[in-house]
């Protein structure tokens, strides 16, 4: 049987953090810091779960569609009874929807969110501030870049840089050896003004050193619990965080999955209009799931996502545009 391929569509998304950004594990740990950040277990490198996405992101479109009970699980008591997701909004038909507690008709949304992996991580050194990366996290989101040099290790780098000899990462020093050329095809970042500020300024570092270049310069924050009656501090209630730093770009996947084919337009609503009858802030039209998914995420930069929200923590701007491609027309790597 062959495959509508117009129902699936992979999106590739770059972001940049404008804040830090924490998205913590849900409790406290020993070690380092009080509350950590979430992690990829194989490298122990920080990661943005799709979950985080897809809350945010859900949460934000019902704002923009004004249908503030297709947000989030949609159990919200409504005096005695409780009540859930219209399933009819082109909010539940993206994100899918519960009816209600007691209810048994359900669906599941027709967007996969993905988690977001680290790209290009900020890192202080003696030229200043750069960005380092590596090899397989390029070729993962679609970057290309020249022929590495024979042998190389752990002890070296090659950066975009005019710099030659010693470079250190933060506390660690490597030899340079050689510059490279990183480009892409994909995000249409060539007239980015964020991604000209640090295009020529990134370091390509070994697989084996990435995690420990990243997890020794997270930002780490201290703060303490505040006595409401007094407006004072808690005695014995300090505590540490971690966040990733500002300028850290990640990139995430999201797929389309529209298994439902039908439904989209169940409302009757315009492609451009609210559930109130209002325009769409911005002047956005949504004429697909896809659409009502790009728009939440691109609230993500004035909203954030993550905890530590009232403390400035959580924007992220989208960079570029997304990479689209459509199942049975992937990219040949």
């Amino acid at each position: 049987m062959a495959i509508n391929s117009q129902r699936y569509l992979r999106r590739s998304y770059l972001f940049m953090c404008t804040d830090p950004v924490h998205v913590g594990t849900g409790g406290y740990r020993l070690g380092r810091v009080d509350n950590s950040i979430a992690r990829e277990p194989g490298t122990n490198v920080p990661k943005i779960p799709g979950t985080s996405l897809h809350g945010a992101a859900r949460a934000y479109s019902a704002s923009l569609y004004e249908k503030a009970n297709c947000a989030g699980q949609g159990q919200q008591k409504n005096g005695d009874t409780t009540t859930g997701h219209c399933g009819s909004c082109k909010i539940c038909y993206t994100f899918g929807y519960t009816k209600s507690a007691s209810s048994t008709e359900s669906y599941s949304g027709v967007v996969n969110v993905f988690d977001a992996q680290l790209l290009f991580f900020p890192v202080h050194s003696m030229v200043g501030p750069v960005w380092i990366t590596t090899p397989s996290r390029l070729e993962m989101a679609g970057f290309t870049f020249g022929e590495l040099p024979e042998g190389w290790n752990s002890e070296a780098v090659l950066t975009t840089l005019e710099h030659e000899g010693s470079l250190n990462l933060g506390w660690l020093v490597f030899q340079t050896k050689g510059k490279i050329i990183i480009t892409t095809d994909y995000y249409e970042l060539s007239c980015n003004k964020r991604w000209k500020q640090i295009s020529n300024r990134i370091v390509l570092v070994h697989d084996n050193t990435f995690s420990h270049l990243v997890n020794s310069n997270l930002e780490v924050r201290t703060s303490v619990a505040i006595d409401p009656e007094r407006g004072a501090a808690v005695d014995k209630a300090l505590f540490t965080y971690e966040a990733l730093p500002r300028t850290t770009v990640l990139v995430a996947d999201v797929v389309l999955d529209d298994y439902r084919e039908t439904g989209f337009n169940e409302d009757g609503i315009a492609a451009n209009m609210t559930s109130k009858g209002s325009l769409l802030p911005g002047g956005i039209a949504w004429n697909s799931a896809i659409d009502v998914l790009h728009s939440g995420l691109k609230m993500i930069e004035w909203l954030g996502v993550g905890g530590m929200g009232t403390r400035g923590f959580g924007r992220m701007a989208l960079l570029g545009s997304p990479k689209n491609e459509t199942y049975g027309e992937e990219t040949k790597s």
